[in-house]
């Protein structure tokens, strides 16, 4: 028969997003072809997130949307944190879906539907193993270094979905950015659930500064970008090592999750308001052109007022290039599940709102100061049917999620580094010319 095709829906964050890229990798490797819509695919999979309730919704309302508008013959899986999760419950709930998946393992989804006995079976296999197919834009990409988390954060039910902390060695990663940077890849974009904590389960003189050390010695990646770091093993070695670095990104994505000493006892975060100031403080004047993100969690229960204030006053003294925030979603299997003074949703809402209007404040007083400067941009894309023509990024701002640097006139192709002249600018994001 000829090869079938598969659709994967991926949801939730980059992490999901390789975990889909390596299913793809896999059914590539057994013998489909990919399928750009899913009307066009025999298999549709709905690669799921359960980390808030919001995202809960988003993936049951896609599942739905998956069954109802299947076509003959087509069949539906459901796979990822989600499915992890409640995949008992939702077996129940949706009888429709025509088999279940947890979280990715190299293979087994694809043995999974090989058992199933389903008429898609292809002739032919690739005769070599095909890792991940990328997802994204052809010249940049997601490089995940470990799998789940040893924290007990209060708000976090990732932990029991993901399981505990593993790292993948040095010559994985390492292996894997080459074949990127040959391929063509030119920014590769380190994710983990807590990124600074690679290497402690490899054991005595493994660290993400070694590890980045061996990136760059034996790879010709042009940009090393770093997210997701949880603040408690950022030390002077990494710190040296990005400023003195020119292919690290002078970007750092840390959560802090709030600014309150009561907020971050409650949450379980394992470091206090002084602590993280004195941080910020240490990262400021080592790498002293660094963008740094962050995200907050609002609405904790038993969060008053005052402890809101404390977090807009470490906005106000941190100012933070890039910032993200969230209400509290009540998640079971956690510790703030069952904690008492629950915040009113409209009042968490609430602060959020005025978060962000601030964090809008701040980063537009930032923008306008980039006015005039040279700034060296990688394009992501021709902006076609907009004012500006292509879409690009500096060093400090990861796509999707950051700013964006809009180029209004010259020449330049996606994938490629261009100098511009930085004219105008917003709230989140700037208007550039090419330097000729």
């Amino acid at each position: 028969m000829r090869a079938p095709y598969i659709h994967i829906v991926n949801l939730g964050c980059s992490k999901n997003l390789v975990d889909t890229e390596r299913i793809y990798g896999d059914f590539l490797t057994a013998g489909f072809r990919m399928a750009e819509h899913p009307d066009l695919a025999n298999l549709v999979v709905v690669n799921t997130c359960g980390f808030i309730e919001a995202a809960k919704e988003e993936s049951v309302n896609e599942v739905l949307e998956r069954i109802a508008h299947r076509k003959r013959g087509q069949k539906v899986v459901v796979a990822g944190c989600l499915s992890q999760r409640y995949r008992a419950d939702l077996a129940l709930e949706i009888p429709e879906v025509d088999l279940w998946a947890g979280t990715y393992k190299p293979g087994e989804l694809v043995e999974m539907v090989k058992e199933a006995g389903w008429k898609m079976q292809p002739e032919c296999s690739s005769v070599e193993r095909i890792p991940r197919v990328l997802t994204t834009a052809s010249h940049f990409a997601y490089v995940k270094v470990s799998e789940g988390c040893d924290r007990v954060c209060s708000f976090c039910a990732i932990p029991g979905i993901r399981g505990k902390h593993i790292s993948s060695t040095a010559d994985e990663v390492v292996g894997e950015i080459r074949d990127l940077s040959e391929a063509g890849v030119k920014e590769a974009i380190l994710i983990a659930q807590d990124l600074t904590y690679w290497g402690k389960d490899l054991g005595p003189g493994h660290s993400l500064a070694g590890l980045l050390k061996r990136i760059l010695s034996e790879t010709d990646i042009e940009w090393l970008r770093l997210t997701y770091a949880y603040p408690q093993f950022i030390d002077d070695s990494l710190l040296e090592l990005m400023a003195t670095e020119s292919r690290i990104c002078a970007y750092l994505d840390m959560p802090l999750q709030h600014g309150s000493e009561r907020m971050l006892k409650a949450m379980r975060r394992g470091h206090n308001r002084e602590g993280l100031r004195e941080l910020l403080n240490r990262i400021r004047v080592s790498v002293p052109n660094i963008a740094l993100r962050t995200t907050f969690l609002v609405g904790f229960p038993g969060e008053t007022e005052d402890d809101f204030k404390e977090l807009m006053e470490l906005v106000e003294e941190s100012r933070f290039e890039r910032l993200g925030g969230f209400t509290y979603s009540p998640e079971e299997g956690t510790h703030g599940f069952s904690l008492p003074d629950p915040v009113d949703p409209d009042l968490a809402q609430d602060r959020l709102s005025r978060l962000m209007a601030r964090q809008s404040e701040i980063s537009l007083e930032q923008n306008e100061a980039k006015v005039g400067h040279v700034l060296t941009v990688l394009v992501d894309n021709v902006a076609e049917g907009h004012s500006h023509r292509f879409d690009a990024r500096t060093e400090h701002d990861a796509p999707e999620v950051d700013n964006s640097v809009q180029i209004m006139e010259g020449d330049a192709e996606p994938g490629a580094f261009v100098k511009v002249r930085i004219v105008g600018a917003t709230e989140y994001d700037l208007e550039a010319v090419v330097v000729e």
